[in-house]
C-alpha cells in the first residue's frame, strides 16, 4: 500500500486558497490536512469554521482536521457540519478521551488522537482499538517550519507494535518537519500517512513534491 499524503493547508497562500486547494485536487495527495488552533491549547490561532467550509466546497478529497484546541467536545458537531471527514483531537486536551472518540464517531467521522512529542505511546493502550488514526507530532504543535524531532522514529515503531499487538486498524500519521529524508525514515518505521506543509508549498513544483513523497 502506498503512503497517504496529507498536505497541510496551514502552509498554503491564504490569498490564493482556492488555487492551492485545486492544486491539491489535481495532485497525487490523498487528504487535506487542516490544522485548527485556538491560542489556548497552543500559542497560535489559525482558521475556524468559515474557512473549513470554504475549503470543503472546492476539495475533492477528504478533510483531515486536526484540532489543537481546548475542550474539543464542544465543537464536534460544528466540525462535522463544516465538512470534516476525519477529526483528530489531542490526548492532552481530553479529560474523557473515550467519550470524545465515541462522540466523533457518532457524527459519522473517522476518529483520531494526536500525541505531543513528550506524550508516551503507552497511554493509548486502552483506546487504540477504538481509533481510526493516531497522529504523532514530530514537532511541538502551534507553528509550521520547525525542526523534526528524531525520537519520533522510535515512537512510530512503538505505535506500530502496539497496533499489531492489539489488532487495531488505526493508521499512523506523522506531522512536523516532514521532507523526503525524514519521510523515508518514517515510512520505514511504519507510518501510513505523512503531513507536509512547508516542504510542499515552498517547493518550486508543489505537485512534484507531493509525488516525490507519495513514492517514498
Amino acid at each position: 500500500m502506498s503512503i497517504i499524503i496529507s498536505p497541510s493547508i496551514l502552509s498554503c497562500d491564504f490569498a490564493n486558497v482556492q488555487r492551492d486547494v485545486e492544486m491539491i485536487n489535481s495532485s497525487d495527495a490523498d487528504w487535506f490536512h487542516v490544522d485548527v488552533m485556538d491560542g489556548v491549547f497552543v500559542p497560535n490561532i489559525s482558521f475556524g469554521f468559515p474557512v473549513i467550509s470554504a475549503v470543503k466546497r472546492h476539495a475533492k478529497k477528504p478533510l483531515d482536521v486536526h484540532l489543537m484546541i481546548a475542550n474539543p467536545d464542544a465543537y464536534v458537531e460544528e466540525f462535522k457540519k463544516a465538512g470534516a471527514d476525519m477529526l483528530t483531537v489531542h490526548y492532552e486536551a481530553c479529560t474523557h478521551l473515550h467519550r470524545t472518540i465515541q462522540n466523533i464517531k457518532s457524527h459519522g467521522m473517522m476518529a483520531g488522537v494526536a500525541l505531543n512529542p513528550h506524550t508516551s505511546i503507552e497511554l493509548l493502550d486502552d483506546i487504540i482499538e477504538d481509533l481510526d488514526l493516531v497522529l504523532i507530532m514530530s514537532v511541538n504543535p502551534g507553528f509550521g517550519g520547525q525542526k523534526f524531532i528524531k525520537n519520533t522514529i522510535y515512537k512510530v515503531e512503538q505505535l506500530a507494535n502496539l497496533i499489531h499487538k492489539k489488532g487495531s486498524r488505526a493508521k499512523i500519521e506523522v506531522d512536523g518537519g516532514v521532507n523526503l529524508e525524514t519521510g523515508a525514515l518514517l515510512v520505514k518505521a511504519g507510518a501510513d500517512a505523512l503531513v507536509a506543509g512547508n516542504f510542499i508549498f515552498n517547493a518550486k513544483n508543489p505537485k512534484q513534491a507531493i509525488s516525490d513523497l507519495k513514492n517514498l
